[in-house]
């Protein structure tokens, strides 16, 4: 697809989302669009069975701007489902696949999703999750039949009149759920015209590095994620690539190596575990690894062995870029950067994307000098869902949003993160919020008071770890075993989130206002 970038603000600008994908698949046909354990769809097949699903919803009783939660792994059904979703007019709220029922209870009530679609395998926790809210959504399961409620719908059923509604661009396409570090997750208000105002963005700059026979993306990062989604699925299958969608949670080093070789794959984008655990294993160097184009690294920063080993290897630059979940992926990109990859930085401002590095007083800083970012464009998130009171501080008078991080400019326009949102820790890729596993841990009767930090790690780059007061008040005999809390949190929450190292403390540093002084705990 070739754009006329001098149009570019009004093409931004437009109905479903979906029709998009249709200009594409009109001319791709017959190409793959989707590769998963040697089972391909076409581009035809893709857009077809799409608009059936989307039709198949709406006989469901799935009615336009009714939200559908997707709690699902890494599949071609997740993508079919999100295609279709956006062809009801029913926003797609994405799941982390990991969570458990206590986790899903809040997303499932504040969105009043009126569907599930979910897989058979993580169909108890989702029973367990409804029987705790009133409400009796739809479900649709993917996977073994005989292992599904009689009272579900197999996905494979859900087909009807091939449909895509028309509606304003304004309209919300999907609802994903952040948090800060403090309250409950917040869903995020993203619209149709956010979507395709990242997809263009990606596209103008990609035009001439590669053709659509050429696009080959190794799908690898968890499609609930906005930048697993977005980057490594939408936007490929926007220009008529092909996808290779693999499960997260079967993450194996030599299999993507291994993957890149077989299928010429160019686009690939991984957090630094996987970067890591790729240079480590013993057959790294005995793949060819020299089709990839564009490699990203997404989550913390990778570490300089890790990064020059593989781009040694692999005769690729890595490029870091930046962007949040309310800014449907990328706002900094290094693909299309003026002056190339710059390690150490996260490029330039996507296109038409305005950013500023302002002080506590809202004014900018001088070039060089840190301060808060502030990014607004056509990606930027239409506000939160039912918050208006986050959406008063998330926005400046001027339409700015206000990212919470902490970057500096350099005078070619290059941007550096210097710090994150205070106290997020980024394991793995994942973001984990200290306040959600620290109310968790204060539930268990052996723990008066909790504090979870994030500590160097090397293969995650950091790991979650707590200080615990023991309700008797004694740290060296506190009534309750590491394991037996490690297990206590594995039980509730999301395995990334537990924490993998223990610490029993008599008290927790505090300020003479009694706030915790977590610098104190992690040493800096």
């Amino acid at each position: 697809m070739h754009l006329d970038l001098d149009t570019f603000g009004e093409t931004v600008h437009g109905g479903n989302v979906a029709r998009m994908y249709d200009e594409t698949a009109a001319v791709r046909g017959d190409a793959p669009a989707l590769e998963s354990h040697g089972e391909i769809l076409t581009h035809e097949e893709l857009r077809a069975v799409s608009r059936a699903v989307a039709g198949g919803l709406r006989e469901l009783g799935v009615e336009q701007t009714d939200p559908v939660m997707v709690y699902l792994p890494n599949c071609p059904q997740y993508v079919i489902t999100s295609l279709a979703c956006f062809r009801a007019g029913s926003p797609v709220s994405p799941v982390n696949p990991q969570y458990r029922s206590r986790e899903l209870v809040h997303q499932l009530t504040d969105t009043g999703a009126t569907a599930v679609i979910t897989h058979a395998s993580l169909r108890e926790h989702l029973a367990d999750a409804i029987a705790e809210i009133d409400a009796d959504p739809t479900v649709i399961t993917v996977g073994d039949r005989d292992a599904m409620p009689e009272t579900d719908t197999h996905f494979d059923d859900v087909r009807g009149e091939p449909t895509t509604v028309e509606l304003d661009g304004d309209a919300v396409a999907s609802l994903p759920y952040t948090s800060g570090t403090t309250g409950q997750p917040k869903g995020v208000r993203l619209t149709h015209d956010n979507i395709r105002a990242q997809l263009l963005t990606t596209i103008t700059v990609r035009a001439n590095d590669l053709s659509p026979d050429e696009e080959n993306s190794l799908v690898w990062l968890p499609l609930y994620h906005i930048t697993g989604f977005i980057h490594t699925a939408l936007q490929p299958l926007a220009r008529g690539g092909t996808l290779y969608v693999r499960s997260a949670a079967n993450w194996d080093a030599e299999a993507a190596m291994a993957t890149i070789e077989r299928d010429a794959i160019s686009t690939y984008i991984g957090v630094t575990a996987m970067y890591a655990d790729m240079v480590a294993d013993d057959s790294f160097g005995d793949y060819d690894l020299s089709s990839l184009v564009t490699v990203s690294e997404g989550g913390a920063k990778l570490t300089g062995a890790v990064q020059d080993a593989f781009e040694e290897t692999a005769n690729v630059a890595i490029r870091e870029g930046y962007g949040l979940t309310e800014t449907t992926g990328s706002t900094h990109t290094q693909v299309g950067a003026l002056y190339g990859p710059r390690h150490g930085t996260v490029g330039q401002p996507a296109r038409h994307t305005d950013c500023r590095i302002v002080d506590s007083s809202g004014e900018e800083v001088p070039l060089g000098e840190s301060g808060e970012i502030l990014v607004r464009g056509p990606q930027v998130m239409d506000g939160y869902h039912d918050r208006p009171d986050a959406n008063e501080r998330a926005f400046t008078d001027a339409g700015f949003f206000r990212t919470g991080d902490i970057g500096r400019r350099d005078r070619e326009g290059y941007y550096e993160i210097v710090d994150r949102k205070k106290h997020v820790i980024v394991t793995a890729g994942y973001n984990v919020y200290p306040s959600e596993v620290e109310n968790l841990l204060a539930e268990h009767e052996a723990v008066r008071e909790a504090a979870v930090v994030g500590v160097p790690d090397e293969r995650r780059n950091e790991t979650v770890k707590a200080f615990l007061v023991p309700t008797n008040g004694d740290p060296e005999n506190p009534g309750v075993t590491i394991d037996e809390i490690q297990q206590f949190s594995l039980d509730t929450i999301a395995p990334y989130k537990h924490p993998r190292e223990v610490a029993f403390v008599a008290e927790l540093p505090r300020t003479a206002s009694g706030k915790i002084q977590k610098y104190k705990l992690t040493g800096e």
